[in-house]
């Protein structure tokens, strides 16, 4: 449960605001955390639904001196959005256990939700310092340094994280951000590599270096990577909107066109698509060929 949760927030580390900037020309990559247009798993929607809450609470009725019961609890209340009852379940969890690092880490990730960086930074602080060795709180760590641009130890952690976990998918999508975020596009473009071979049926590697290789003028390579994420996450406004960025740059307006009007039917007041669609000619009620 707790990996899952890890997975599922650290799946949100970068916004909207890389396309803004990248449609208006700016050579960097504004990478901020923000709202993710990709639908929920049906794993993740069926731990965070109302019957898996109640069964979870039936669990923690008949163990209510069991830390992990409530930690097990908050992290699908954190799933759940409800993140008040999920710092109850974590400081109940702590209060019964004080070296459960696991629950340090989880409640932090919900701090870090809340955009309350300084608690998250604190918890997770407490979680490697009862666990060295524990990978996910050093990469949970990172993003609170990537988030507070603090770039020095966020790269510290994240190879830590690496370190300790080689086969851990996020650690390198998250390195791989901190690396655009900086205009280091090629390692950008590495990491985000080894993301993908490690996890090839998530989109956001594949938006990610899409992004690194507009930025770096290979436009063919994007569209590549774009054409994986919007068969990996038909809905995605990133891929949809960054595929026709990457079809503009190539010159081909008639998919460029196509791709900023899938965006465009996903969400019809997103603004980087229908400035998008405004450059290329697009022309309202046309039918454009998108691949």
């Amino acid at each position: 449960m707790t990996a899952s949760f890890l997975r599922f927030l650290n799946k949100k580390a970068f916004g909207l605001l890389v396309l803004a900037a990248l449609l208006a020309g700016c050579s960097t990559t504004a990478l901020t955390p923000g709202a993710n247009s990709r639908p929920e798993s049906e794993e993740n929607l069926f731990a965070a639904s109302p019957a898996n809450i109640a069964s979870l609470t039936e669990v923690v009725q008949r163990n209510p001196n069991d830390p992990q019961t409530y930690n097990m609890r908050g992290s699908v209340l954190g799933l759940a959005g409800r993140h008040d009852e999920a710092l109850s379940d974590f400081n109940k969890a702590v209060s019964l256990d004080a070296q459960y690092a696991q629950a340090y880490a989880n409640r932090a990730l919900v701090y870090r939700q809340m955009n309350n960086l300084d608690l998250a930074l604190a918890d997770y602080n407490q979680a490697v310092t009862i666990d060295p060795g524990y990978s996910g709180a050093y990469l949970g760590r990172g993003i609170v340094y990537r988030q507070s641009k603090q770039a020095v130890p966020a790269l510290q952690d994240f190879n830590k994280a690496i370190a300790i976990r080689p086969d851990t998918a996020e650690a390198y999508y998250n390195r791989g951000l901190l690396y655009q975020g900086q205009r280091q596009h090629q390692f950008a473009i590495d990491d985000f590599s080894t993301a993908v071979g490690l996890a090839s049926q998530q989109a956001e590697p594949f938006i990610a270096r899409g992004l690194s290789y507009i930025a770096v003028g290979d436009f063919k390579s994007a569209v590549s990577d774009f054409d994986e994420a919007v068969q990996l996450e038909p809905q995605s406004l990133q891929a949809w909107t960054s595929r026709g960025l990457a079809h503009e740059r190539l010159g081909d307006k008639e998919k460029a066109a196509g791709s900023y009007a899938r965006a465009m039917n996903i969400r019809q007041d997103y603004d980087p698509a229908r400035s998008g669609f405004a450059r290329v000619g697009g022309k309202s009620g046309q039918t454009y060929q998108t691949f």
